[in-house]
């Protein structure tokens, strides 16, 4: 092998090492703060609606972020503890074994206690529309 072809080469390794090593430095994607796991989606009679009750999983300590549903959120919660944020309303904490409700097309957020939440909700939104919109 020539000097230059050796040189190639190894240009080649260094480069190789970087761009692996730059991979396992980049920032991890950011963990969702909320999973809803849909249990049951039926269809409201006589209606453009659709009902779905999901079970919806916090983790410790975050915000779901400011969203909106197309029609009422109510839920109960089942563990752990959030602190419910309606705009026009007083922050509400919602503890296990305690129940909420949040109009059609309020703005709100949920922020979970240091033990994160877990809740069944039911959600009663538009055929077709996502079950949760960011806030605008």
């Amino acid at each position: 092998m020539t000097r230059y072809a050796i040189a190639i080469a190894g240009l080649l390794l260094v480069t190789a090492l970087q761009n692996a090593a730059q991979a396992q430095q980049a920032p991890a994607a950011p963990l969702q703060s909320i999973k809803r796991t849909p249990l049951q989606k039926f269809d409201v009679p006589g209606t453009s609606y659709e009902t779905v009750i999901a079970l919806a999983e916090v983790v410790p300590s975050a915000s779901i972020g400011l969203h909106t549903h197309s029609g009422p959120e109510s839920g109960y919660v089942l563990e752990g503890e959030m602190v419910l944020v309606v705009q026009g309303q007083p922050d509400k904490l919602v503890k296990a074994g305690e129940s909420y409700l949040v109009p059609a097309g309020a703005v709100h957020d949920g922020k979970s206690g240091p033990r994160g939440a877990k809740v069944i909700a039911t959600y009663i939104v538009e055929k077709g529309k996502p079950l949760a919109s960011p806030a605008p």
